[in-house]
């Protein structure tokens, strides 16, 4: 950390990213990188060649190595939890006992899977919240709308009315619940899985399938079927396990083989592929520099694709709950920013709606442009043109930007209107790119980012498998349900009196 840290000091100074180009002549080929159907293009970005090579010599020292090898391996790297974190060895990369459980596990997925597609169901219901429904969430819209099984209908919110819209667009004698909850105790999904029941009939509950670390209270529950994964698999990372299910049985379970087969390919070019080189390794190393070394603590991510439009929402959970912290493992505070908040939307809509301020607002931060380079429709060739155009043009126009002389020039010489179309340009941005979008690809792309989270917790000194500070707003809101004063503020006593809680 102490390297790290004297890297970082030294980045105050504004990186002018055109003159980059100018002076490094093989700026291109070593800030870009392809794995697993994704070619990743990071040369826009503020990060320099000299302060690259530090990063990677900063990677020796926080002996990124032996923590790759620790967390492949299904060796304690959760400290504060004392396990490990075993989402690898659900598809396939881990301890031998870790992947040989997995490894049945997924039978039990595919047999379950199989079922509910030959049995009639029209629509399963999936009730669960963070981890147990981002992922399967994004799972089922990129890949869903192919899939010829049961529709999938995901509610998380509390708020009634997500739930009410599911069983609005359901018939409950084909309806199937799905409840993912890791502790099988997280308040909403059970309130809401209870709501569910009641509306889907008597019969409901032993139909139901529960998805779990502790399927003993899932069998108090009276589910039906009781999926099991393991409690060294954080909510996050789950969706690799029997939390695929949903996936599985509106796509198959083949593709949930293949995105587990597409993510164990990204976890291989993890492990093998030298730093330099790695696909993860080199983002990682760059939204550190970011956040870190130019203080730009936002990065907005937009998917250029309609079927990765919740990536910006998985992505949200995996890096601010990964690597949101302000301590490092050992309980010491940190000396400086960790994860950055990451943001985003879909393009081309974001763009005549938050891309005024990218290019000409005063928050200034790297801007990730995702895309897909093969498309999914069969409507003109000019769709999926204007679509790359745009992704493309955006990222070069953050670096380009107009000159006030240029801008004058268009306004006819009028000053003020020239100053209002003037861009400053020399903004970061990086693309990704995937060859296509299927389940092998999927997996890849979420395995990247897994790692990339994981290389940046590994230099920044903290641990990004736990999540303490989801917790004290649940703690209060119970007490607060159940009638407890525990000292609010004015504030929060004037809300809860108005409220009637």
């Amino acid at each position: 950390m102490d390297h790290l840290a004297a890297i970082l000091a030294a980045g105050a100074e504004p990186v002018d990213i055109r003159a980059l180009f100018a002076g490094e002549p093989d700026r291109l080929s070593r800030l870009s990188a392809s794995a697993c159907g994704l070619h990743m293009d990071l040369s826009r970005l503020a990060l320099p060649l000299p302060v690259l090579d530090q990063l990677l010599a900063a990677c020796t020292a926080a002996d990124l190595s032996g923590w790759r090898a620790r967390l492949l391996a299904g060796e304690v790297v959760n400290l504060s939890e004392g396990r490990a974190a075993t989402h690898t060895a659900e598809r396939g990369i881990g301890s031998p006992a870790d992947v040989a459980v997995a490894q049945a596990a997924a039978k039990d997925v595919a047999r379950i899977a199989d079922q509910l597609r030959a049995d009639g169901v029209s629509d399963v219901i999936l009730i669960g919240i963070g981890g147990s429904a981002l992922g399967p969430a994004l799972l089922n819209d990129a890949l869903g709308r192919d899939g010829d099984g049961p529709r999938i209908h995901v509610v998380s919110n509390i708020d009634g009315e997500a739930l009410h819209r599911a069983l609005a667009a359901c018939q409950p004698a084909t309806t199937r619940l799905v409840v993912i909850s890791k502790t099988f105790t997280t308040a909403e999904t059970m309130t809401n899985a209870e709501s569910a029941l009641a509306a889907l009939g008597p019969a409901a509950r032993a139909q139901a399938i529960a998805i779990t670390a502790r399927p003993d209270r899932a069998a108090a529950w009276g589910a039906g079927h009781v999926l099991p994964f393991a409690g060294s698999v954080g909510g996050r990372y789950s969706l690799w396990s029997a939390v695929g299910l949903p996936l599985a049985i509106r796509c198959g379970p083949d593709a949930l083989s293949q995105l587990r087969a597409g993510a164990a390919a990204m976890d291989a070019h993890f492990r093998d592929t030298p730093l330099p080189h790695n696909l993860p390794v080199l983002a990682a190393l760059a939204d550190v520099w970011a956040a870190h070394g130019q203080g730009q603590q936002t990065r907005g991510v937009f998917a250029y694709d309609e079927r990765l439009r919740l990536l910006p929402s998985f992505l949200q959970q995996l890096e601010m709950e990964s690597n949101g912290k302000s301590v490092a493992r050992d309980g010491s505070p940190l000396p400086g920013p960790t994860a950055a908040i990451t943001w985003g939307g879909i393009g081309t809509d974001a763009q005549h709606a938050v891309f005024q301020l990218i290019h000409q607002g005063t928050c200034v931060g790297p801007v990730e442009f995702v895309a897909v380079l093969e498309p999914a429709h069969d409507l003109p060739a000019t769709h999926h043109r204007q679509l790359l155009a745009n992704c493309f043009a955006q990222g070069a126009a953050l670096l380009k930007g107009r000159s006030f002389e240029a801008a004058l020039a268009l306004s006819g010489g009028d000053e003020a209107l020239a100053r209002a179309k003037t861009f400053s340009g020399n903004r970061p941005s990086s693309t990704l790119l995937l060859d296509r979008l299927d389940p092998a690809t999927l997996g890849a792309l979420i395995a990247f980012y897994e790692h990339r989270t994981f290389v940046a917790a590994v230099l920044l000194g903290i641990n990004p498998f736990d999540q303490w500070g989801v917790e004290l707003g649940k703690e209060l809101a119970n007490a607060l349900l159940a009638g407890e004063n525990l000292g609010f503020d004015p504030s929060t006593a004037r809300l809860v009196a108005r409220a009637g809680l």
